[in-house]
């Protein structure tokens, strides 16, 4: 067992010290001037960082149906190991992205709120928070550093601990007179002709380094070297538990909540030492627009804002700036994020106090997964066998719940030869006869409001949890058990608003419960059908026969040895499995024997495993000849004896084998389709 002395040794190896420094960089005004013409990047706002930043990671291309997309892998989460990794939704990341793309090139955005909008547990939160834990460790990189800067105490000049920090960590270019402002920018743009942005020197001083800088310029005799020698600069690195270049905003009582939040106060015990509560060192600039400059601002549930605090959020979005109590418009630099649910939007769309508001903001809708295999992995991120610990689940447990949820949010098609299943397996990239790419497109283009209604990933989850602890004896938990959660809270859940709505859910549940039937039916015929040796034996039998009948000849019998006419009652059995009508037999046997002929050519040997179709009937037919024999029925009764039993258990260890189950699992679900065959479904 390691020990302190061990521990310590480990983590001391690989502590990075020089990373430390960087990270703690400080030097002069004049210092970073170098590091600007050698790195212009440093200069840049925070919607260009914030771009910059999603692209780091990287981006895949594809195609869908024709047209190319694609996808930003930052919103997978690799900071975190996919932790908050946000699945699908790539429509809804990819709009943000040219939102902040727009606004890192300066064509109107960034003077815009972004405004996440969807239903409750569409990712909207999650967004927003991969947005501030990307920046901010896109900050302590090497390619998202930026600087602050700070002032030389007069009364301790050489105190390094005296300085006086800018409590908005804002741009020390902001030091350069307006007036050489643009020469300046132009020197550093010929110096750096790759920056991929034009050098911009915009903003004014904050009112705190506004009253030091006017102070040092009146000591100094006006002379503008001189005050600049009293400067330090220093790295930022943001960080939202520091409240350093990121902030969060959230509605309270009205009662407890004033506007000071945004753009701080005064503070009261320094107006002694000072004289006046309007010296800036009298105030405490920490208001949440304060401390997220340079960086990202999230206002959660932002439609329910008090009407006083949105005239702070216009002026921020539109003008940069905000208006701290007894101070002057002061500028900020930070990406404006707010999200919010669909009746909060409802309300904006209809107050018309709220038009201001309206035209200020980019809406960026991000609805609840409609993709299948998208609401699996949301599912399967947090119950998995790493996570869940003591507790099988079950093959199709999570899939089914999924399959539930997306059902719920797809609007029925008007085409009414489709079923709402068979558009969610289109939806899910599964084929259909008849239904081409160019169809599922005009299916989506037909559903305006799809994903933006049903359940929501909240309640599975809160289900799925619910049917881990509640059956404390059982080792593994399976679809009914989830779906009879689901269903149970259906009576109270807050966000249905009809009886109507609640039986549709119930039916859906309904269907669920019978794709699953069909499901485990079909694994369980596969896993009975498994034995490959009796595979091979009826597929050599079966072609035997074809080869003779399609060459006219006969066939030797193995056992008596005598030459007999073509099994034809064996070849309609399997045949008839895949819906080979008698018309087509002939045909059917020619392309077999065609296919086999043609490998030959190539000097290949047949496997059946290759053909689909003939896998699937020569599966079906040896599992209607071995299920008898295996007595499934039999598990329904409380006899069974030892021969059935052994053939019970290898059918058993193939479903553990093959398909994922656990011994308890694999016994429910034979138990399960083992009472389906005893109501005489035995179809395929």
């Amino acid at each position: 067992m390691a020990g302190g002395r061990q521990i310590v040794s480990f983590l001391a190896e690989r502590q990075n010290l020089e990373q430390f420094r960087k990270k703690n960089w400080q030097g002069t005004f004049e210092q970073y001037l170098d590091l600007v013409a050698q790195n212009p990047s440093v200069t840049r706002n925070a919607f260009q960082r914030c771009y910059d930043m999603i692209l780091s990671y990287g981006v895949d291309t594809y195609e869908v149906s024709r047209e190319k997309r694609v996808h930003y892998r930052f919103f997978d989460d690799p900071m975190d190991h996919g932790k908050d990794a946000i699945f699908g939704l790539e429509d809804s990341q990819v709009q943000l992205v040219n939102a902040l793309k727009s606004a890192a090139h300066g064509y109107g955005i960034e003077k815009r709120v972004l405004l996440l909008h969807g239903p409750v547990g569409s990712s909207k939160s999650t967004m927003a928070r991969l947005l501030k834990k990307g920046i901010e460790r896109y900050s302590a990189t090497d390619e998202g550093a930026l600087y602050s800067l700070g002032w030389t105490d007069p009364d301790n000049p050489s105190d390094p601990l005296a300085i006086h920090w800018c409590p908005m960590n804002e741009e020390p270019l902001h030091l350069i007179p307006e007036d050489f402002r643009r020469d300046v920018a132009a020197q550093f743009q010929e110096a750096s002709a790759l920056a991929d942005y034009p050098i911009s020197i915009s903003g004014e001083l904050c009112p705190f380094c506004r009253f030091h800088y006017m102070d040092s310029l009146n000591r100094h005799g006006g002379d503008w070297t001189k005050v600049i020698e009293d400067v330090h600069v220093r790295r930022v690195i943001l960080s939202e538990k520091d409240r350093i270049g990121i902030g969060t905003f959230q509605p309270k009582d009205e009662k407890n909540q004033d506007s000071t939040e945004l753009t701080g106060d005064i503070n009261y015990r320094k107006i002694a030492e000072y004289g006046t509560d309007s010296d800036p060192r009298a105030f405490n600039f920490d208001g949440e627009f304060n401390v997220a400059n340079r960086g990202i601002i999230e206002f959660v549930e932002v439609l329910k804002l008090d009407v006083a605090f949105l005239y702070d959020l216009l002026g921020a979005s539109q003008e940069h700036k905000v208006k701290p109590k007894k101070f002057a418009q002061t500028d900020i630099d930070e990406v404006i994020l707010g999200h919010t649910n669909e009746p909060e939007y409802r309300r904006l769309q209809n107050n018309e106090f709220m038009e201001a508001l309206r035209d200020r903001t980019v809406k960026i809708d991000v609805p609840y997964v409609t993709k299948l295999s998208n609401e699996v992995k949301i599912y399967e991120k947090d119950y998995n066998n790493d996570k869940v610990k003591g507790k099988h689940i079950a093959p199709h447990t999570i899939e089914m719940a999924a399959m539930w949820a997306v059902l719920t949010r797809l609007e029925e098609p008007k085409n009414a030869s489709l079923t709402l299943l068979q558009k969610l397996k289109l939806y899910d990239g599964k084929s259909l006869p008849g239904f081409t790419e160019e169809n599922i497109k005009e299916l989506k283009s037909q559903a305006k409001r799809e994903g933006m209604l049903g359940i929501s990933p909240r309640y599975v989850q809160d289900k799925i949890s619910n049917a881990l602890v509640a059956h404390p004896d059982a080792t593994s938990i399976n679809p009914f058990m989830v779906l009879n959660e689901l269903e149970s809270g259906l009576g109270n859940h807050s966000l249905i608003t009809s009886e109507e709505q609640r039986d549709h859910y119930r039916q859906l549940l309904e269907v669920v419960k019978e794709e699953y039937e069909n499901i485990v039916k079909n694994e369980v015929q596969r896993a009975i059908a498994a034995d490959e040796d009796a595979m091979a034996r009826l597929c050599a039998n079966y072609i035997d026969n074809v080869k003779a009948y399609t060459q006219r000849e006969r066939v030797k019998n193995k056992f008596t040895g005598q030459y007999e006419e073509p099994d034809d009652r064996l070849m309609r059995s399997i045949e008839e499995k895949i819906d080979i009508p008698d018309s087509r037999k002939d045909d059917f046997r020619r392309e077999i024997m065609n296919y086999i002929g043609a490998l030959s050519i190539d000097g290949k040997k047949f496997d059946y495993k290759t053909n689909e179709r003939l896998y699937k009937a020569l599966q079906l037919k040896l599992f209607e000849d071995q299920k008898d024999s295996i007595k499934l029925t039999s598990l329904v009764s409380s006899v069974i004896d030892q021969e059935t039993q052994e053939k019970i258990d290898v059918v058993k260890q193939r479903l553990i084998r093959d398909h994922g189950y656990d011994d308890e699992s694999a016994t429910d679900v034979l138990s399960y389709v083992a009472s389906i065959f005893a109501r005489g479904d035995v179809t395929g």
